[in-house]
């Protein structure tokens, strides 16, 4: 069973390129492996660059649904 992509523009949850996925995939394993580290281990830095990359992933879609 397959499943419909949803055409519709979501702020919340933008698409993402396969090197954004990437990325955030690998940001994401070295949070879990911080996690694990102790709950005292700083992970502020990477919280911020998955915002980043999140946020860079909003605006070109914002960018591409106006061109549409």
């Amino acid at each position: 069973m397959t499943s419909k992509k949803n055409a519709e523009y979501d702020p919340l949850h933008p698409p993402l390129t396969t090197g954004e996925k990437a990325r955030f995939a690998w940001y994401v394993g070295r949070m879990a492996k911080r996690g694990l580290a102790g709950e005292s281990v700083y992970q502020g830095d990477l919280e911020k660059k998955v915002d980043r990359l999140l946020d860079g992933a909003r605006e070109r879609a914002e960018k591409n649904a106006k061109k549409q």
